[in-house]
């Protein structure tokens, strides 16, 4: 019992699982179908009259069908699991036909049948959305069949009924192909015909089997967005910090500085930016002139260093943008600095 739950609970939630899928979206869709067909070999009783040689009545008949083909379109709508369509099919079987009438006079003749069905089908795809989808199928509809022989022929129109057993492989997700198996069937048609001094009507089975491959194709594919652009890279930056109201360079310094040397030795082709920043203690102007003489300390290092005056580039900034915010008259260290990025 638990494990038919199971099954159960799976066959439930395929469809919302398949939403998760990239193969498979819910759309319209239309496709073409064609394939081989088999009406099955079958006997019946026939009204059957040749004045001629003095036969009349009711006799039993074989029709040995060849095998025959199938081709038609479809338009339907994919709910991811569940599929809905329209079908229209046409199909055609020639045949032998004799008449067992029990006397030294029992013709054969030559007939065809060939039947247009439009189907209403259901479908349910196990696996949707994956790229190779197991499904099941049943349709019914109405088809006119029209059948001949003996130079004359009939139609009539019937109660039409199906059931479909396939597999589909999804090639992308607007490209569909499927393979099945059908059997297909009818209320039996009658028929009448007349030849030369030769009467036949009566109603024949119509059970047939058939092997189909279809192509669809889905309208509206989803549009894939672009991946984001990847997020910029930050030019390589140094970080050099100065005590309370000063602008030389400690041994920390100092070392800092060589190694945004090394880094524009190792880039080739790179500018030095040195800026220099102030806490928030002093006036604008002041503090102006205390961020350049910074910036100019650690720009003189630098050509010290190996890196020529005309690659650095010297901003002063004074208490403008810093790194820790805080209130006017705050002396706080990380503010007082100046950073080198290698541009």
């Amino acid at each position: 019992m638990k494990k038919a739950l199971v099954a159960a609970a799976a066959i439930v939630l395929a469809p919302l699982g398949a939403q998760a899928q990239t193969l498979q979206y819910p759309g319209f869709y239309i496709g073409a179908i064609g394939g081989v067909n088999w009406l099955l070999n079958t006997t019946f009783n026939t009204n059957f009259a040749a004045p001629a040689f003095g036969v009349a009545g009711s006799v039993s008949t074989n029709a040995q069908f060849q095998t025959g083909w199938g081709a038609g379109g479809m338009v339907g709508y994919d709910f991811v699991g569940p599929r809905v369509e329209i079908e229209a099919m046409y199909r055609d079987n020639q045949a032998t036909v004799n008449l067992q009438s029990g006397s030294t006079f029992s013709p054969n003749f030559g007939a065809d049948l060939n039947q247009t069905a439009v189907m209403a089908n259901f479908f349910y795809d196990f696996l949707a959305g994956q790229t190779i989808v197991p499904y099941i199928g049943a349709g019914v509809g109405v088809a006119f069949i029209n059948t001949s022989a003996l130079g004359t022929a009939s139609s009539s129109t019937q109660f039409a009924y199906q059931g479909m057993i396939g597999v589909g492989w999804n090639i992308n997700e607007q490209f569909r192909v499927n393979l099945e198996g059908r059997y297909y069937g009818t209320t039996q048609p009658w028929f009448s015909w007349s030849g030369s001094n030769i009467f036949v009507n009566g109603s024949i089975p119509n059970n047939n089997l058939g092997i189909f491959a279809s192509l669809q194709y889905k309208f509206g594919a989803p549009v894939v967005a672009p991946p984001p652009p990847p997020p910029p890279v930050a030019p390589p930056s140094f970080m050099v910090f100065f005590d309370w109201d000063r602008s030389n360079l400690s041994a920390q310094a100092l070392n800092t500085i060589k190694q945004a040397a090394d880094a524009f030795r190792a880039k080739g082709n790179a500018r030095i930016t040195a800026t220099g920043h102030t806490d928030t203690v002093g006036s604008d102007a002041y503090n102006m002139r205390l961020s350049r003489r910074r910036a100019e300390s650690v720009a003189s290092r630098l050509e010290k260093d190996g890196i020529a005056a005309s690659e650095i580039e010297i901003v002063a900034k004074g208490k403008r943008d810093p790194l820790v915010p805080t209130a006017d008259g705050v002396r706080e260290p990380q503010n007082r600095r100046v950073q080198i990025v290698l541009d």
